[in-house]
Parts: C-alpha cells; sequence; structure tokens
C-alpha cells in the first residue's frame, strides 16, 4: 500500500485498485463456487489493512471500472489472491465492461438489508425448472449483495442461467445475507404469451322441423299387463283399446323471441272462467232452508 492509498483513504473505510483476472486465471482446481456466485477473492494484504479499520460486518464492496463509469457490489470469499489482483466471476467483468487485466477501484461499503428484488429471466429455459422460486433462492445463498440493472449467472444441473436484476427494494444497491426478502419473476426474454382458443359460438339453427319428431309417450296405465286363468283355460282375447286410453303427451310451446343470456319465466294466468264469477257465486252463512224436528198442527 502506498503513500497515495493511505491518505485518500478515511477512517473506517477501505479503498484501493487492483488488477481483475477472472476466476479461470487462478492457479489451481477449477473454482465454480466463485465463478457461478457473488463474491471476489482478494489478496492478503487487504485482509490486513481491514482489521486495522473499523470495517462493518459483513464485508461488502462497491467495484468501479472509471473508464466505463460502471459499478457493481460484491462479497468476498478468500483472502488467497496474488498481490495487486482480484478474482472475480465473469459475468461481474462483464457488467463491469472490463477486460482481463484491467484496473478496478474497490471501496468497502455497507448496504441496506434487501426485502423484495424483481428478475427477468434470459432464457425461455428456465420455465422447464419445476420449482425455478427454490432454484434461484438456493442459488443466492453464493451472493452477498445485488445491484440493480446486473445480470447475474447461477449454476443448475451444470447449465448456467443468467437474470436482469430489474428492481431492487429499498435501495438500488441491498444485502441479501440472512434476509427475508420476496423474490418475483418478470416474463423471460423472447417469452410468448400463448393464444387460447375461443370457444366456438353456439350452432344457430340447423333448419330441422323439431315438430315432426315423435316422442314416445309414458304415461301410466292400469292393469295393463296380461292375466292367467286358474283354472288353466285359455283367457278370452280383450281389446287392449277398452282399458283408459293413455294421455296424450303436449308437446311445449317454443319461445321464438329467445336471446342468447336472458332467461324468461313463463306462468300460468288466471283463467277467463275465473274472472267472469259474479258475485251470486260468494259464499254466504246460514242461507240453507230450515227443518222443523215437530210437525205443524193443521
Amino acid at each position: 500500500m502506498n503513500f497515495l492509498d493511505m491518505f485518500a483513504m478515511r477512517p473506517g473505510s477501505f479503498a484501493k485498485t487492483y488488477k481483475c483476472f477472472p476466476v479461470s486465471f487462478m492457479e489451481g482446481k477449477d473454482r465454480p463456487d466463485v465463478e457461478h456466485g457473488g463474491k471476489i477473492i482478494m489478496p492478503p494484504s487487504a485482509l490486513d489493512a481491514l482489521t486495522q479499520r473499523n470495517i462493518q460486518y459483513p464485508m461488502l464492496f462497491k467495484l468501479t471500472n472509471k473508464f466505463a463509469t460502471k459499478s457493481t457490489h460484491c462479497g468476498v470469499l478468500e483472502f488467497v489472491a496474488d498481490e495487486g489482483r482480484i478474482y472475480m466471476p465473469y459475468w461481474m467483468m462483464r457488467n463491469l465492461l472490463v477486460e482481463e487485466g484491467g484496473f478496478i477501484e474497490l471501496e468497502s461499503v455497507s448496504l441496506p438489508v434487501a426485502e423484495y428484488v424483481k428478475m427477468q429471466p434470459q432464457s425461455v429455459e428456465f420455465l422447464d425448472i419445476s420449482n425455478p422460486k427454490a432454484v434461484l433462492e438456493r442459488a443466492l445463498r453464493t451472493f452477498a449483495c445485488l445491484t440493480i440493472d446486473d445480470i447475474i449467472s447461477i449454476n443448475y444441473n451444470d447449465k448456467k442461467y443468467e437474470f436482469n436484476v430489474l428492481e431492487l427494494r429499498p435501495a438500488g444497491a441491498v444485502s441479501i445475507i440472512e434476509c427475508d426478502m420476496n423474490v418475483d419473476f418478470a416474463p423471460p426474454v423472447g417469452y410468448v404469451e400463448p393464444e387460447y382458443s375461443k370457444p366456438a359460438e353456439a350452432m344457430e339453427e340447423d333448419g330441422v322441423d323439431y315438430s315432426s319428431i315423435k316422442i314416445p309417450q309414458m304415461g301410466f296405465k292400469a292393469f295393463g299387463c296380461e292375466g292367467n286363468r286358474l283354472d288353466g283355460k285359455a283367457k278370452k282375447n280383450t281389446s287392449a283399446e277398452s282399458s283408459s286410453p293413455l294421455s296424450q303427451h303436449e308437446r311445449g310451446i317454443p319461445n321464438y323471441d329467445y336471446q342468447r343470456g336472458k332467461i324468461t319465466f313463463i306462468r300460468n294466468g288466471r283463467s277467463k272462467q275465473t274472472e267472469s264469477k259474479g258475485e251470486s257465486e260468494i259464499f254466504s252463512a246460514f242461507q240453507g232452508e230450515g227443518q222443523l224436528l215437530k210437525k205443524k198442527r193443521k
């Protein structure tokens, strides 16, 4: 750390410029936990400088590319990088518009806890996952913070999925460590709403004369079965027509003024005979003729 860095540093803060490289540039085995997360790897000297200051935990940092006026936020995973270098996920370098070996200004910050996040999948393939919200919540455990307008990358079943951070609350950059936030999704890029076919409209009258259709009579006929004699003799033929005839089936009168969506209740009106009754038929009490028990003498 040179004199200028110490002079520019405020009490309780940390700020320094590093060369950034993707995680694939690190020696040793691959680090998928870093590549598909939101944390970086810093040099050991940064840990010494941070411990000497009153840095708020968890350690969160703001990364700025002054040449492209781009910035994002991240956490730190380890302090094992080479001096003067930091290693970060490739998606983070792409958001900062920086190439391998480019200079990035790093500054310690304090961010509010997240309450709400809305993301937009960058591929419709994310809809094939049975429970996408649970997959995203599990993948965000490797992130320390989120920045609005960033495009983050997660790994699920050996496949990369990218998301654009559209909305954050309560600020444009939030901490997601040990928080209870609501996750919402916007329609994926390239998603098209399926077209639902409207139900076929009711068919108009087809010209069939339904009045000509005969409806079988379904009335009750008493003693309509065939009987047998007790003496075993043949039964005399009797005309079936002698029994009381079945009541004729009467078809209802169709409502030719029917309108779709309108229900009409037809009630029987008052008969004319009832209306024509006069006052003479009105009941009067005690109007009968009396009878005497004892006959009158002549």
